[in-house]
């Protein structure tokens, strides 16, 4: 384990939940070294709370958590020219499904790249759109996203800390390798990155791209209280691997998944004391209590998930060895470079649906709509390898009219309205997907759009 790493491990338990700032770790299964001094926390200047990427040489998605100083090492803006200034925080829509209030909007920003690498900084981020909807559930709803970049002009090409310490570079968000001496560790400057997102039209995810082929990331996992996006990850835009921390970074933000690893030999971290925590893929129950009070993740149980092996109740989750279960041996909340286990799948497409709603009106719906008028809905498409599209159905006064089934658009004249009355036309779309099996999650994969219709 690097000398970087070998933070001071504490929990002290408030009564609701485990507050545990400074964690480290190497590789599972390996011991943790004597511990240095403990970092001092963020103190009037503010901070805030960041995951730790796991060691590149090792599989472990995760190292703990430690608090980095908001403002990274703030440095002054770059002394940008006129025609640099020009290009600055120029957005632009790479992936376009649909309004922003019925779509989950990513937002990419990109450091250390100038003024002409900003066709690279497009290209670096498309790709990492392509590795992100590589992976279910982001595969199968991928047309529930759309994908916005800020340019971000940069004096400097790259960013600090890249390949060693002493590489200092001027950047738009002054981003830097070596934050709190951990090497892997690629920290921001978060005002700076505020200021870039607040340009797109909405944001309920962050993802910034620095322009580096090292290994790399964060999770800067707190919602925004600005902007209102769930975080914020960072990725090297030239490493596989990074693509991957911020994968499981978003397990964080929209499933609301705890981490699944835990560290061995490690004081204070060997038994969970702890009440049954909030996060639905870590519980104090085992198996046949689980299924026996039906909770948790008891729906599934027994079943073969894409992670490999069957879901159960696998002792080690949440940082501690004992006293906390997790649903399968090595989900991405824990292994990089595995899929999402099935009940993190469920959580991420519950998180899905928490920004983008399965109907989206295409016809305004202030208006009433009369004989000439058609009503049209936006419903995305599903890009799973089954085929399975949402089931749309369309109900006039509550009544359904059951020809107009899987239909985008309904013309006021196919009504066949015979009065003069005003009437109520709806369409629902909903998502009757496998990977729910929760009611109460599944109750939020719909949603209606209604009209007033006459003759």
């Amino acid at each position: 384990m690097d000398a970087s790493l070998r933070l001071t491990l504490r929990a002290a338990f408030a009564a609701a939940c485990t507050t545990a700032l400074l964690l480290a770790a190497g590789p599972l299964g390996t011991a943790a070294a004597a511990p240095p001094p403990t970092p001092a926390k963020a103190g009037a200047g503010g901070g805030t709370e960041v995951e730790v990427p796991g060691p590149q040489d090792g599989t472990v998605a995760g190292s703990g958590h430690i608090r980095v100083p908001a403002a990274g090492k703030a440095k002054k803006a770059p002394q940008l020219s006129e025609a640099e200034r020009a290009a600055d925080g120029e957005v632009a829509k790479l992936v376009d499904n649909g309004p922003t209030s019925d779509r989950l909007d990513i937002v990419v920003v990109g450091d250390g790249y100038t003024a002409a690498e900003q066709d690279r900084f497009h290209a670096d981020a498309r790709a990492k759109w392509a590795e992100i909807t590589a992976v279910e559930p982001y595969s199968t709803y991928r047309n529930l996203f759309n994908v916005w970049t800020v340019d971000a002009v940069s004096q400097d090409s790259g960013v600090s800390g890249d390949p060693t310490p002493a590489a200092v570079r001027d950047t738009a968000l002054g981003s830097y390798f070596w934050c709190e001496d951990i090497e892997r560790l690629l920290c921001i400057d978060q005002p700076k990155v505020e200021a870039y997102v607040a340009k797109a039209p909405a944001a309920d995810l962050v993802l910034v791209l620095s322009n580096s082929a090292k290994y790399g990331g964060a999770g800067y996992n707190e919602p925004s209280a600005t902007l209102g996006y769930e975080g914020i990850s960072t990725a090297s835009a030239g490493n596989a691997k990074s693509g991957q921390v911020a994968i499981h970074e978003t397990g964080h933000s929209l499933g609301k998944l705890a981490d699944e690893y835990f560290y061995p030999d490690t004081p204070g971290y060997e038994q969970y004391e702890g009440p049954e925590p909030v996060d639905p893929n870590t519980s104090t129950l085992p198996a046949d209590r689980m299924a026996a009070e039906r909770t948790k993740w008891y729906r599934w149980l027994g079943a073969a998930s894409p992670d490999g092996g069957t879901v159960g109740a696998y002792e080690g989750g949440g940082y501690y060895v004992t006293g906390l279960y997790r649903p399968t041996d090595s989900s991405i909340m824990r292994v990089l470079g595995k899929p999402f286990n099935l009940p993190g799948t469920e959580a991420m497409i519950a998180g899905f649906y928490q920004h983008a709603k399965p109907a989206a009106p295409l016809t305004p719906t202030g208006r009433t709509l009369r004989l000439r008028n058609t009503a049209k809905v936006s419903v995305p498409r599903l890009a799973g390898p089954d085929g399975r599209q949402l089931d749309v159905r369309w109900y006039l006064d509550g009544r359904e009219l059951k020809r107009f089934a899987g239909r985008t658009e309904v013309a006021v004249a196919e009504l066949w309205l015979l009065d003069l009355r005003t009437h109520k036309l709806s369409v629902t779309a909903e998502d009757r997907t496998p990977s729910v099996r929760d009611p109460k999650i599944a109750r939020t994969l719909r949603s209606t759009v209604d009209w007033t219709v006459r003759l």
